[in-house]
């Protein structure tokens, strides 16, 4: 149960986190809204490894910390491109499909769900699932749509790939786990900023956030690093299948936001499915 609840308040971080960071990406250039966020977790997962005063975990660890941070950013960068382009309330439940892949990872390396949490999780995946569709009349057919659910696709692929890898990472020690994840981004985002704000000088906003944009962006990278956080430690007291589902739920926020804030319209079957989503929850949670 202790995992469920600290899976699902990651879930709430990352919902809020993904909403406002999309906004940003319409005004700024992903890779510059990404970089303040990113910087801005760093240096705070600096000082908390530091006050720490642990060594590092091992080799085999640290690797998997690496390699989450990449794959994770890579699905982070296409994911933030997706919610500036597309219809917010489309691209995120599509991008958490991702999830099959630590839950079946789960599954086969052990994880005995049981019956009743077997049907939440399957019910969960299925909200997802539905709150990803469009009505046949919709407008999906346009360029920036269409680009905008093959780069969701694609974050899909990352967050899950993220999932299985910090998980090993977080079995030895979250913080250094968080710390790595966001060391080996940094330099790609660092070089892909310069270039955009080279070839956008001007175009996007004065090409480089200043001020209470700045504080903004600092802010949502805090939100997304709780939601990281979260998550790793809900890894070490819970089986990954099932913390995996709980902390993927975060499109039910990211849809809510879009609706109240935006006004996206949220169709009668993209209800649904985030009603299926909340019931599975549940299951989840009466089996645990």
């Amino acid at each position: 149960m202790a995992a469920l609840a600290i899976a699902l308040g990651s879930s709430l971080l990352w919902g809020a986190a993904d909403f406002f960071g999309g906004l940003k990406s319409r005004r700024y250039a992903v890779a510059v809204v990404l970089s303040c966020m990113y910087a801005t977790a760093l240096v705070v997962m600096v000082a908390i490894v530091l006050a720490r005063g642990a060594g590092p975990p091992s080799s085999q660890a640290i690797l998997a910390a690496l390699g989450s941070g990449l794959v994770g950013i890579t699905g982070l960068a296409a994911f933030y491109r997706a919610l500036a382009i597309g219809t917010m309330s489309i691209v995120a439940p599509i991008a958490a499909t991702g999830v099959a892949l630590p839950v079946l990872v789960g599954l086969a390396t052990g994880d005995r769900p049981g019956l009743l949490r077997s049907i939440g999780l399957a019910a969960a995946v299925l909200g997802v699932v539905l709150a990803s569709r469009e009505d046949d009349g919709g407008s999906s057919g346009t360029r920036e749509q269409r680009q905008s659910i093959v780069l969701a696709v694609l974050a899909g692929f990352g967050f899950g790939g993220y999932f299985v890898l910090s998980e090993i990472g977080a079995r030895e020690d979250v913080a250094w786990t968080l710390l790595c994840s966001r060391a080996a981004g940094m330099p790609l985002l660092v070089a892909f900023a310069v270039l955009a704000l080279r070839r956008h000088a001007g175009g996007l906003a004065s090409g480089m956030p200043r001020g209470r944009e700045l504080a903004a962006l600092a802010v949502i990278g805090l939100l997304d690093l709780g939601a990281n956080g979260l998550y790793n430690i809900a890894t070490t007291v819970g089986e990954l299948s099932t913390v995996a589902v709980a902390s993927s739920l975060y499109p039910v926020i990211t849809v809510i936001l879009a609706a109240s804030v935006l006004g996206e319209r949220v169709r009668g079957i993209q209800r649904a499915g985030v009603l299926v989503a909340l019931c599975g929850v549940v299951l989840i949670a009466a089996g645990a």
